[in-house]
This record gives structure tokens, sequence and C-alpha cells, in this order.
């Protein structure tokens, strides 16, 4: 029974809305039965107790007319043991003392012989003007003693205790049984509302479950679907849907604003770029200053079309228009291959670590190569010029990762997850180095569109290490 409880409290957190209800509706639940249940113990322990009580009260106000009435002579202390053993019936205990405490009439023995009477006399109060219940010798007693005044004269006290044993016991039982009943009728409610209340909150996990599958490539296409749900909850997933759509809308005009526009700009900024550096080879007679003017205006005008063509490539890729020209190669050559080119370009020492194997792939070759050319680039721009760059392959079975490895300045973790984004650089270094923030966001897009995947591992002043993940050839062994 307890099982079920333990896992439930395991996997709901507090601060969840299954939690909070559940605890909510288990708490008011708790207190109402727990106040129900000790409202009728009480309840059933008055109504017994207050039956003893007013019978002792009885007895007690009849004893002095009986004393008179069993009085043999016109002493009235003869009549105080007739009186005292006729009134003595039904497990009532009744004893008459002076005013020295001296018993002058009191039950016989022999009509309870189960009981210590000259012990429980001893162990009762001195006075109780109204009754109550007292333990005595592992026995429940209602008790109470009063003044004796008979035809106004003062006899003594008459004391009164009725042995009620057995329905203290019965009681008790019965509200031992009541507890356990109660306790357990809680822990049903308590399992029953709680798989209530999560199956109540299911459309709800549903609904955040379909939000977190949502992102800016699948806009057109999300939907929040809810078969069986409430009411509200339908209405909350139609205006999610609803703002999906609107973000949808917003997200394709971006995108082909953007398409539109690198395409647009690329053609003319191409065309001065062809005349500026025409003028540049055939302008014999320009001055140093103009040759310089028009230098950075060609590098200016190169680096645009560059970032044009970039964007371009991006708006392709997310609206699904980049079309890739599938071919088997060898990955080590290509490997092989990059490495010659970017080492004679940057005169820097590039070594290629991993497996001898020869690792056959089937993807598109030239957009691999331009991401893993961008990935050396980065390694190459952005670590000291006396150090290397290490390049490791390593093939599984389903998979082959590449890792670029630099010794530069590292990226902290928090800026680990926007390297990615577009126009994003870590630092000012970055930005004077020349990039336009797109490169690893060209190089994440075509990764996906080729099945693969990129992450990043690194630490400040100890480098960066960038892992390409791609599968294999689907008949690789």
């Amino acid at each position: 029974m307890f099982q079920p409880i333990n896992r439930l409290f395991q996997r709901f957190q507090f601060r969840s809305l299954y939690g909070r209800l559940t605890v909510g509706i288990i708490g008011f639940s708790a207190v109402g039965l727990g106040g129900s249940v000790f409202w009728l113990s009480w309840r059933m322990e008055q109504i017994l107790i207050q039956t003893h009580k007013q019978n002792i009260q009885y007895i007690a106000g009849r004893f002095p007319t009986d004393v008179v009435r069993f009085q043999e002579t016109d002493d009235v202390m003869s009549g105080l043991q007739a009186a005292t053993d006729f009134l003595s019936m039904d497990n009532v205990l009744l004893w008459v003392e002076d005013a020295n405490g001296e018993a002058i009439a009191a039950v016989s023995q022999a009509s309870y012989p189960e009981l210590d009477l000259d012990g429980i006399i001893a162990e009762l109060p001195d006075f109780v003007l109204f009754p109550e219940v007292q333990k005595i010798q592992n026995r429940y007693f209602v008790f109470c003693n009063a003044p004796l005044i008979v035809q106004g004269e003062t006899l003594g006290t008459v004391a009164i205790a009725q042995d009620i044993t057995g329905d203290q016991t019965m009681l008790l039982v019965l509200v031992r049984n009541l507890l356990t009943t109660s306790f357990v009728l809680l822990t049903l409610v308590i399992v029953a509302m709680s798989f209530y209340i999560r199956r109540s909150l299911k459309p709800l996990r549903e609904m955040s479950h379909l939000a977190g599958e949502i992102s800016p490539y699948n806009l057109n296409e999300a939907q929040l679907t809810l078969n069986e749900a409430p009411q509200e909850v339908q209405e909350l997933a139609q205006a999610c849907n609803l703002m999906l759509s609107r973000l949808s809308e917003t997200w394709e005009q971006q995108r082909q604003l953007v398409g539109n526009v690198s395409h647009e700009l690329r053609t003319p900024l191409t065309i001065v770029q062809g005349y500026l550096q025409s003028i540049l080879r055939r302008g014999n007679n320009l001055t140093e200053a103009q040759r310089e003017a028009l230098t950075v205006a060609a590098s200016e005008a190169e680096r645009t079309t560059q970032l044009l063509q970039d964007l371009l490539d991006l708006a392709r890729a997310e609206s699904g228009f980049l079309h890739l020209n599938l071919s088997e190669f060898i990955l080590n050559d290509l490997l092989e291959e990059i490495v010659s080119m970017s080492a004679q370009i940057s005169k820097r020492q590039i070594t290629v670590e991993g497996s001898q194997k020869l690792v056959e792939m089937s993807g598109d070759r030239n957009r691999l190569k331009q991401v893993l050319i961008n990935l050396v680039d980065n390694a190459l721009k952005y670590s000291p010029e006396n150090t290397s760059v290490t390049i490791s392959l390593r093939q599984l079975s389903q998979r082959v990762e590449i890792d670029i490895c630099d010794q530069g300045d590292g990226i902290a973790l928090a800026q680990q997850a926007r390297i990615f984004d577009r126009f994003y650089r870590v630092d000012e270094a970055r930005t004077r180095s020349g990039g336009s923030g797109l490169g690893l966001a060209i190089v994440k897009t075509l990764l996906t569109q080729m099945g693969g995947n990129i992450t990043v591992r690194s630490q400040p002043h100890q480098g960066s290490t960038f892992t390409v993940t791609l599968p294999l050839k689907p008949n690789q062994p």
C-alpha cells in the first residue's frame, strides 16, 4: 500500500501544478476526514460518559431520601448502611465518611469480589463535586462525592463511583477501529486523487511536449492537437495554434526577405567589385591614396558579397531549397585535401590523427568541405600563430566523428550555447578578425541538412574542440 505513495512523492515536484493540487486536495481531505473522526469519537465518548454521570448524580440526589426511608430508629445513622446496600448495584460503589474521614457505611466487599475496594477508595480524590472519569488500577470509574445532609443534619460525605471499564474499553476499541479505517480510507483517497489529478493534467503535459518539439523549421506544420481535454485547455491550445500560425507567417516573410535582399544585392555588388578590381589592374596613373581607397572599397565589396552569399545559403537551407549533390567519397582524402590547402595559406601546422582505416561516406562532398574549412579557418584565426591545430577522426558503429582542436583562448560556458546563432561573436577580438558571425550558423545548418550535428567543448585559456558528427554510409561495416 505504501509503495504507490512513495512513487507518487518521487514523481512530482511540490512546485508543479500537479504537486500543488495533490497536496492541497489531500490536505483538505485529511483535515476534513480527521476532524470528522475526532469529533465523532469525542461525541461518542460524551454520550456514553454523560449517561453514567447522570446516573451518578441521580443516586447522589436520592441517597438522603433513602437514608430516611431505611432508618429503623429515631437515629438517622441507622439507615445509612441499608441505603448504601440498596443503591450499590450495577457496578455502583457507594460509601459514607464522617467528618474525620472514617468510613461509617460502605458497600460490601462480597458484592464485588473482583475489586480491591479499599485500594480503590484510597486512590480516589477527596473531593469531586461534579462527576468525572478516574482511572484507578487499570479500571475506569465515574466518580463524585458531596456532603451528606439528612433532615438538616450533616452526617458526613457520600462518595459514589461507578465502574465503566467495559463501556470505556468498548469505546476505545471503537475509536481505534475508526482511526484505522479512516487512515486506510485516507490512503485510498490520496492514491485515487493523485491518479485522478495526474490524468486530468495529462492534456497539459501533452501540450507541453508538443510545444517543446516546435522549432523555427517546423513552424508551418506545428499544431497542438488535444483530443480529450477540458474546454479551457482546448481554448488555450487553439490560442497557441493561432499564435504559431502568425509566427510561421512572420518567420517565412523574414526568411523570404533575407533571401530576396541577398539575391538582389549580390549581383550589383559583384559588378561593383569587378569594376574596382579592373580599375586597380589597369589604373597605372592612380595615385597612392587613390589606389589605397580603391583597394579598401574592393575588399569591403568582396566581404559584403560573401556575407550576402552566406545569408542566401542560410535562407535556402532553412526553407528546404538547399540542393545537396550526393556522392560517395573517402573522408580521409577530404581531410588531407583541407589540411594541405589550409597549411599552404596559413603557413601553420595542422595535423590529422585517428583511424588509419579509410572511411567511406555518402553525402555532399563540397558542402562537407565547406563545413570543415570553416571550422579549420576558425581554429587558425582564433588561436596564437605559434600553435598547431589538430584534426581527429573517429569511426564508430553507425557514425563518424571529426574533432577540430585549437589552443586558443577558449569560449566561456555561458557563450557556448549561442555561438551557433547568426551574427553572434564571443568578444571584440573576433569582430576585429573580420568575421561576419555567420560561419558557425552556416556550419550547423549544413550539418543539419546532411543529418549530422556539431557540438563544442571549451574552457577559458584551454582551447576549444568542435566535434562534427555524421552518419556513415548505410552499407558501411
